[in-house]
């Protein structure tokens, strides 16, 4: 690939063709990277959640933020509020794991502010209170001061970096054994 070109997708469209990480970050060229979701996928609600799902098991909330881009993107108006804020809850969780505490945190919060609409309804099965009370959970862990990395000065501590894996929620209730 020539790099002083921009990729284009099979429309023409610009789109980074480099591999990425499980992350979402990019690697060079040339290097395995992990399989992208695709994109405009429409999936039902429950399909929807059981990707999304697959994927924060498998320590890759990044591609499961896409699943729900998609589902934002393509569901009743009425429901885009729930999809986007899980789809930042993802991306929060993604940075957190990446290192980037405040970015994380500022994510995490602001999916948990989205979804607070539906806590009462549990639509789809997605145990929404309990969401958020994860994504509110792990903002304060990776960035207990609360302020989304307002403060500038004084030394700043390194960022917890947080396994993805072991940190993805779970989306409904009564899936996890114990429940």
């Amino acid at each position: 690939m020539d790099e002083s070109r921009r990729d284009r997708d099979e429309e023409g469209r610009a789109r980074n063709a480099r591999p990425r990480d499980g992350l979402g970050r990019p690697l060079p060229y040339g290097t395995p990277g992990v399989e992208r979701q695709p994109e405009g996928v429409v999936r039902s609600p429950g399909e929807t959640v059981h990707e999304a799902q697959r994927l924060l098991d498998a320590g890759m909330p990044f591609h499961a933020h896409e699943v729900f881009e998609d589902a934002w993107k393509s569901g009743p108006d009425e429901e885009r509020e729930l999809w986007r804020g899980l789809a930042q809850m993802a991306v929060g969780l993604t940075h957190a794991a990446r290192g980037n505490a405040a970015g994380g945190a500022r994510l995490l919060r602001r999916g948990a502010a989205a979804v607070e609409g539906f806590r009462t309804a549990d639509p789809h099965g997605i145990g929404v209170d309990g969401l958020i009370g994860w994504a509110r959970e792990l903002a304060g862990r990776v960035d207990p001061s609360g302020s989304g990395g307002a403060e500038a000065a004084g030394p700043q501590e390194a960022a917890p970096v947080v396994d993805a894996a072991t940190e993805a929620p779970w989306l409904r209730q009564g899936d996890r054994p114990g429940e």
